[in-house]
């Protein structure tokens, strides 16, 4: 994943030279460049790197959000967005962490803030990159056993966990009148355990989160 982004950031820098030739994306009935303002919906593909872990998945989750396309020249918009975005990871420990085996799911629902900028290389292709930062609005973590019953793990919480989060993200849409369709990849910078339990058991674990999106912009 480190590998996708730092591909993502290397074609930004490749491609800014040549956004004075690219096009914004218009629709058949606008003149010339506005700015755009929309909703967004998809999916997220979500995981953690976590020490004491014998396994771990990617978990699925869901982001939602609005968002502003603002053009800067041709070819080239700030877009900041406010989204939730459900993050975590899907975890099977050994006996020694919570005292029992099984699939655990760490469940994190994040406000967030991204701000890409976003380089049209074609006027229907465009990829962008940028920063984020986010706030953990709640947590929590379920069991699995063996008998497939969910249990809420009752130690941990919101409270457990750094409120504040950050990184960065980059990805690609392809964008059909108003209609926009795109992947992204984002990965965070601050750890996401505090001391205590949290602190032990996702000790260096930070978010990292592919996700893909459909968005309408008006």
């Amino acid at each position: 994943m480190k590998q996708l982004f730092a591909v993502l950031a290397i074609s930004v820098v490749t491609f800014v030279g040549g956004t004075a030739s690219a096009q914004q994306q218009q629709t058949s009935a606008e003149k010339g460049l506005r700015a755009k303002f929309g909703l967004k919906a998809g999916l997220n593909l979500a995981n953690l790197y976590v020490d004491d872990v014998e396994d771990e998945n990617f978990k699925v989750g869901f982001n939602a959000g609005m968002y502003a396309k603002l053009p800067v020249t041709r070819g080239f918009s700030i877009q900041p967005e406010l989204i939730y975005s459900n993050k975590g990871a899907k975890l099977t420990y050994d006996a020694g962490i919570f005292g029992g085996e099984g699939e655990y799911r760490f469940n994190l629902h994040y406000v967030e803030l991204p701000v890409m900028a976003v380089i049209n290389i074609v006027q229907n292709f465009n990829i962008h990159a940028g920063p984020y930062v986010s706030y953990l609005a709640g947590a929590n973590i379920t069991r699995l056993n063996d008998d497939n019953e969910v249990n809420e793990v009752t130690d941990l919480k919101a409270d457990n966990f750094n409120r504040i989060d950050y990184g960065l993200a980059g990805g690609v849409g392809l964008d059909f009148q108003n209609l926009t369709i795109g992947a992204r990849y984002n990965y965070g910078l601050r750890e996401i355990g505090e001391s205590g339990l949290s602190g032990r058991i996702t000790k260096n674990s930070k978010n990292s989160v592919i996700n893909v999106f459909l968005g309408f912009a008006f």
